[in-house]
């Protein structure tokens, strides 16, 4: 197998490939390998890669097919794992030093369904510093001197430049859809409560989720279908059928789609070219798109978000912050700092919005399939001391909606732009559909 041409194949195609004996799992390892060595000095996703431990899972896939044995939804297919979901066969090391050398005794659930899916745990993901916003070695693929956004940058770039098909993420702010942006590949958000969080690094429980990356949105709704599902341990997740995701992402709309442009009040910071952008994609769709305009208390969901983000950060990361805050970035001390003034009535009061405005949203999606809106404030900025602004993200994960950034967009440097479509909390399957068509929409239009 040629490693130049693993960026062109989708997981589903090399499942297939896998299936059918045309390639080994085996084989497939060590293509990825030899991309890994041919372009990771640069872009610096990995955290944790052992090359001997990979090919012997290969090597128990292959062995396990020879014998005729069932083949999972991922058979043979290696998976990067963000360094924050713990994995009890390689060191989950929570991007800081405080935490070096952790070894976990178990797997987190989704690594868990990964592996009865048939995957293969490629290797641990660069992270932010304990997924918040201090970054990690990680390099922007299409650009080493721009940031890859964070804190799922090792996932990220990791699959966007081509040395695995799929990574596992988390979002608490913008974590999955900023970097999937930045870096030009589907990345998607779900609902809260799709994907248990059992066996990931608690940040912020009410906000955490676990989110995938992928070349292809047939993909990222493969990978979130095998992970979805309840688990005791979580209390977000609840005992339900699995959504179709994949079937969904990959069928036809019965009807056009319609969608609602939301610029969101901060559409005045959004760059010149990414605005322009967002604007000829809203007059690409014209009649399939009407602009609306958010209740003038989604400005206000930033204070309330950090409120209770920085107050169960506070909790969270205390045993870190007590025993050594002086290992620990500024920012992040500051956000325990601030997070340990938040009253319990500021907190409750934050946390309340959340139903209100989940609300005044159940109108809008009586009449619209999707939000659509800025990913990003604009292209991934230079440099690497900051992963780039999630604002355009907040919103969204505060409600726990299910959110897509589809890379269909670029900016004026050449560099990525991402979409983001934004569903009904609990209608994933549908929001992957309505991608579908979006997606098929704008590349004919470019044809």
């Amino acid at each position: 197998m040629d490693p130049d041409l693993l960026p062109g194949l989708t997981a589903l195609e090399l499942r297939q490939q896998l299936v059918a004996g045309e390639c080994s799992a085996t084989e497939l390892a060590t293509a990825l390998l030899a991309r890994v060595d041919a372009v990771d000095a640069q872009v610096q996703a990995w955290a944790h890669l052992d090359r001997a431990h990979l090919l012997r899972q290969a090597e128990a896939a292959d062995a396990s097919h020879a014998l005729g044995e069932p083949e999972g939804p991922l058979f043979g297919v290696p998976v990067g794992v963000k360094d924050i979901i713990d994995t009890a066969d390689m060191p989950t090391e929570d991007g800081t030093v405080l935490h070096a050398g952790r070894l976990p005794r178990h797997d987190a659930a989704v690594v868990a369904r990964l592996r009865a899916a048939g995957a293969l745990v490629m290797g641990k993901t660069v992270t932010t510093e304990l997924a918040t916003y201090a970054p990690g070695k990680t390099r922007n693929p299409h650009n080493p001197a721009h940031t890859p956004g964070g804190s799922s940058s090792g996932s990220a770039a990791a699959v966007a430049a081509g040395m695995v098909p799929l990574a596992i993420g988390t979002q608490t702010n913008g974590s999955v859809i900023r970097p999937a942006s930045f870096c030009g590949v589907y990345g998607f958000k779900p609902s809260a409560g799709l994907i248990p969080r059992t066996g990931v690094l608690t940040q912020s429980p009410s906000l955490d989720a676990v989110g995938v990356f992928a070349r292809t949105l047939g993909d990222v709704a493969l990978l979130a279908e095998v992970l979805a599902g309840h688990d005791p341990q979580d209390p977000l997740t609840r005992p339900r059928a699995t959504p179709p995701l994949l079937r969904l992402a990959q069928s036809e709309a019965l009807l056009q789609p319609t969608l609602a442009w939301v610029a969101t009040p901060f559409w005045d910071q959004v760059a010149p070219d990414a605005q322009a952008a967002y604007g000829e994609l809203v007059d690409l769709l014209a009649g399939r798109v009407a602009p609306f305009e958010l209740p003038a208390s989604a400005a206000d969901v930033l204070g309330w978000h950090r409120t209770v983000m920085e107050a169960e950060i506070a909790g969270s990361f205390e045993i870190e912050y007590e025993r050594g805050r002086e290992q620990l970035s500024t920012s992040l001390q500051g956000q325990i700092e601030r997070g340990r003034l938040v009253t319990a009535v500021a907190y409750r009061h934050a946390l309340a919005r959340i139903p209100l405005l989940l609300d005044s949203l159940d109108a809008v999606f009586e009449h619209y399939d999707a939000l659509l809106t800025p990913a990003v404030l604009g292209t991934a900025p230079a440099g690497l001391d900051s992963t780039g602004d999630p604002v355009m993200c907040t919103l969204w994960t505060f409600l726990g909606l299910p959110c897509l950034s589809l890379p269909l967009l670029h900016g004026e440097n050449g560099l990525p732009l991402g979409v983001q479509l934004v569903g009904r909390r609990g209608d994933d399957a549908r929001l992957l559909r309505t991608a579908n068509w979006l997606v098929q929409t704008v590349h004919e239009a470019s044809t």
